[in-house]
Formats: structure tokens, sequence, C-alpha cells
């Protein structure tokens, strides 16, 4: 099994379908879909779990766990990473779904073809991602440094995980929004992850939803600087904060948020970039 792609939800209605049969759409048809449901309550999501269940019977790379209640996103991102039997772990959030049909085909080119795989299961292949809402395509950060890990990650759905390396130490639920930033930051610090970009758009990126709330984006804001603080040096931190001051940092996030600015502040990224800098 090469592909291991974890679905988690709860009462997500229809976009479970959307996000499950973007999956099943695919030509690479060596992967599995673990479906992590939080005990839904709502029908349109029970009927469609039912059917995914019946559907298993037949088809062995679908499996549906429903019986087991979660304390949030990550939590059932931990209890699904159980279940994995492929060499590559994919998190795809319900809303979200995989860009084309030839998507896994591209990522499975990409790692063979790479000569920084290796046997260890110690690397993060990533790409790109597409947002919904401001109908553009969002390029990773190519090069993984100090920089990109205090300011511009990939978001986990552009990101292939070795299996064993997920297998070392799963995501820490204290982090209520950034536990995904904190995992990567601690692959890449202290598990002995290598990352590796891919020029592939992964995930078509609905955006919007838990972790864009008022509330939450405090939380987020204040998780960053916790989840920094343990793996930076608090000198290297605060250089990093003077350079997000003096480049107007949330000015910039804003463009990159509107519809109207957003395709042209990323096609400037990209050029940037392509010419060796960095964002």
């Amino acid at each position: 099994m090469t592909f291991s792609i974890i679905v988690v939800c709860l009462n997500a209605g229809e976009q479970l379908r959307e996000t499950v049969e973007s999956i099943r759409r695919q030509s690479e048809e060596d992967y599995e879909i673990i479906v992590k449901d939080g005990v839904s309550g709502d029908a349109t999501t029970v009927r469609y779990l039912e059917e995914l269940e019946r559907e298993s019977a037949a088809d062995g790379r679908i499996r549906v766990c429903r019986r087991e209640k979660d304390a949030g996103i990550y939590d059932a991102m931990n209890q699904a990473l159980r279940y994995v039997r492929g060499d590559w772990v994919f998190f795809l959030n319900c809303g979200d779904c995989f860009c084309d049909e030839q998507v896994l085909a591209k990522v499975r080119e990409q790692i063979e073809s790479s000569t920084a795989k290796g046997t260890d299961g110690k690397y993060i292949f990533y790409g790109n991602i597409e947002e919904r809402l401001t109908g553009t395509m969002v390029q990773s950060n190519p090069v993984i440094d100090d920089f990109a890990c205090y300011r511009n990650l990939p978001c986990h759905q552009a990101c292939f995980y070795g299996a064993k390396l997920l297998g070392q130490r799963g995501f820490d639920t204290a982090y209520r929004v950034r536990a995904d930033y904190e995992h990567f930051l601690w692959c890449f610090y202290r598990g002995g992850a290598k990352a590796v970009y891919m020029p592939v758009t992964v995930a078509l990126y609905e955006g919007g939803g838990f972790s864009e709330t008022k509330e939450n984006r405090r939380r987020s804001k204040q998780e960053h600087r916790e989840i920094v603080r343990k793996y930076m040096p608090a000198g290297k931190v605060f250089g990093y904060r003077m350079i997000m001051l003096l480049t107007l940092a949330p000015l910039r996030t804003w463009i990159a948020e509107n519809p109207v600015t957003a395709g042209l502040y990323q096609a400037v990224k990209r050029r940037i970039y392509r010419m060796g800098g960095r964002a």
C-alpha cells in the first residue's frame, strides 16, 4: 500500500461525500481511505458512512471508523493513525478535495524519482494548494529553513508524511488550532525529517473553517508564540518578529486573503521563489 488518505469528520454532510469521492476518482489506485468519524448524528453524514461501510465489504481500500468519540480534529487524526497501512500518509479535511484525478499519480512519480527518499521513512513531501475562496494557487516555500518554519510552512493539506515518521509521534492535542504546525516543527527539528518540495498542486483548500473564526485566530497567534519558543532560540524569534513588522506582514496577509488582490500577490510570491528568495 502506497498512500493512506485520512479524512476526519463530524456532521460534515455532503462535504464528506465530496471529499471522499475526489479520492476515489484518482487514477492512481494504490491507496486506502480511512474515514474517522466522531460519532456524527446528522442523517446525511450517517447515510453516507453506512454507504461506505457497505462498499468496504467489496473494496478493502475503504475503512470507516465511526464508533469512537474524539476530543477534536487532532485527536481524531491521532486515532486514525492507528489504522494506517500505507507508506505515505495524507490528511484531507472535509470540504477539501484533490485538485484533479492525477494528483496521487503525480505525487508517486515525484517520490519515486526523488534522490531524497530513503528507507527510514523520515520525509515530508509537500506541494502547493489552490484556495477556493480566492481562486488562486498558493505555492509553498520550496526551501524549508528556520525562517520558513517561523512564517511560511505548507499547510497539512499539501503534505505527504512518511508513515514511519508519524509512527514516532502524533499531534499534540494541547494545541487546539496549531497542532499541525507544531507537529511539522517537531518533525523537522527533532524527528530528523527532511522536507522535499514537489511542483504539484495537491488540494483544493476550502478555508474559512475551524481555524478561521475570530476566537481561533486569536488562539492561533497565542499558540504560534508558544510553539516557536519551543523550537527556536529567543534571539532568532525576536529577529524574525522584527522582519515581519518591517515588511508589513498584517497588510500582506490581508492582500493575500482578498479575492481581488490574492492572484497578483501569489504571482509575485512565485516569482520571488523562482529567483531564490523567500516571502
